[in-house]
């Protein structure tokens, strides 16, 4: 009689080895030759700066995943870990430059996986990035099997004299603008899941991918003319803008700008308070900028030219 297994016991390492070498094998200058060690890396580009400075962030794409599952699509849900990491680094003016997974399940289902990794794949293409490694644990019992949970880590490069916030430089005057979102990103999804349901014409809109904002951030910044900028995401843009201001100084915003239906659906379907609605969700704007006045239009003209035109939402007051 054969005695218990690992395989038995719900946890298969020919299948886990496989998905390695599946992700080791991807032709993408994204992936790093040496994922399959026990650790990875890449030879830092740290021309130009004088004191280089390493960050790193960590995030993930909270419910959103149940989202991915109850449609059966897990193609963009990737791109989602990527872009809550980078663009957390791109708003400090850090260039991202390594990237890690942490992929939890309770089986391993490989044509889900494989969606997952070619979405972070993408994602890290798109940031300029690599991806030098990950982690994938089988864990039954700790999860179901058509479970999955995912966590993604990045660092970069800043030279220390680029650092975004610059606090002291802000003063009351300084304008606001918004570069837009593409929805409702990786944010606010739990009540956004209790409010619509997977009939709803709207739900498959909840998998739009969180916009990555790297590139456009890159070419901002280095004109200098850049006080601060916020990645709107739990908290809205009050909660996040305030992060990197300076004490004194308040946030007015004007409101004028288009905010996608998506949220006016949601907010109709749950009769939602529009506080609690700007509270929760970034409603139209991914990230926040802080600029004086007099840089506005050589900002916005930049923007305009890379693909991005910034809107104006409001302006800092003493308070």
């Amino acid at each position: 009689m054969m005695g218990e297994t690992y395989a038995k016991a719900g946890v298969d390492i020919q299948r886990g080895d496989s998905f390695a070498r599946f992700i080791a094998g991807l032709s993408s200058p994204a992936v790093s030759g040496g994922i399959g060690g026990f650790s990875g890396g890449i030879e830092p580009d740290l021309t130009g700066m004088k004191h280089p400075v390493l960050l790193s962030t960590t995030d993930g794409v909270g419910t959103k995943i149940l989202v991915a599952r109850q449609l059966r699509n897990y193609s963009t849900i990737g791109i989602d870990l990527v872009a809550m990491s980078v663009n957390d680094l791109a708003v400090c003016g850090a260039r991202p430059a390594v990237f890690l997974d942490y992929i939890a399940c309770g089986k391993i289902n490989e044509p889900v996986m494989k969606d997952v990794i070619a979405g972070i794949v993408r994602g890290c293409e798109e940031a300029g990035c690599v991806l030098t490694g990950g982690e994938t644990a089988e864990m039954p019992g700790v999860y179901g099997e058509d479970d999955i949970d995912l966590a993604g880590f990045c660092s970069g490069f800043v030279d220390r004299e680029n650092m975004l916030p610059r606090r002291k430089d802000m003063d009351e005057g300084d304008l606001l603008l918004g570069i837009p979102s593409s929805g409702i990103h990786s944010n606010g999804l739990s009540l956004a899941r209790k409010v619509l349901t997977p009939k709803d014409t709207a739900y498959e809109e909840l998998l739009t991918p969180t916009r990555i904002y790297v590139k456009i951030l890159s070419a901002l910044t280095t004109t200098g003319k850049i006080l601060g900028a916020a990645h709107i995401t739990g908290g809205g843009l009050e909660g996040n803008l305030s992060r990197v201001l300076p004490p004194g100084l308040k946030i007015v915003l004007n409101h004028t700008w288009e905010v996608p239906e998506i949220f006016h659906r949601i907010q109709r379907k749950g009769n939602i308070d529009h506080r609690e609605m700007e509270r929760v969700f970034n409603m139209g704007i991914g990230v926040a900028l802080v600029v004086h006045s007099a840089d506005k239009d050589d900002v916005m003209e930049l923007a305009k030219s890379e693909g991005f035109p910034l809107q104006e939402i409001g302006e800092l007051h003493r308070g």
